[in-house]
């Protein structure tokens, strides 16, 4: 019996091969210092634009993130992301409290015609969102933070502990 493809809200056929694995996928990348609206809603940097309107016209999906920012996901690069963490069994307490975060957060948002995305209330005051926030692109993925939580997190980033980098980057170079 041949494997089901994960499919998105609308029946297309979507995989692993939009994932950051495949050169031809989008690669976001960059710090960009934005602007909420008075109704929530920032524009998408023109950078990113075409590439996100190309995979399904737009359609995002944003939910929170562990570290109190918000995840934004093109809704292909999405689509089995969700399918593979939802194959856990929700009877571990850590697994489904990471699907109650993830899933349960998760909001499909488009790209309106000036290139703004809408962020729901809920995630907007999850990630303590105010006006000035932070775009960050990570690969396939793009991370949403409040400009005060960002530079926060970024001072941590670059106090390295006595213990130096973890065991997993033994032997990476830039």
């Amino acid at each position: 019996m041949a494997a089901e493809a994960a499919t998105d809200p609308d029946g297309n056929a979507v995989g692993t091969a939009r994932r950051s694995t495949d050169p031809a996928a989008p690669s976001f990348r960059g710090v960009t210092q934005l602007a909420l609206d008075a109704k929530g809603r920032f524009a998408i940097p023109a950078k990113h634009r075409d590439a996100l309107v190309a995979d399904r016209g737009g359609r995002l999906i944003i939910t929170a993130d562990r570290s109190r920012c918000l995840l934004l996901y093109p809704l292909s690069t999405w689509v089995p992301i969700e399918a593979n963490l939802m194959k856990f069994s929700s009877f571990n307490e850590q697994i489904r409290a990471l699907q109650r975060l993830l899933v349960g957060h998760a909001d499909e948002v488009d790209l309106d015609g000036a290139g703004r995305i809408l962020i729901p209330p809920s995630l907007r005051r999850y990630a303590n969102l105010d006006r000035q926030i932070v775009l960050v692109g990570q690969g396939h993925k793009f991370e949403l933070w409040d400009e005060t939580l960002w530079q926060a997190q970024t001072a941590q980033a670059i106090a390295f502990p006595e213990s130096g980098l973890p065991p997993e980057l033994a032997g990476f170079s830039l």
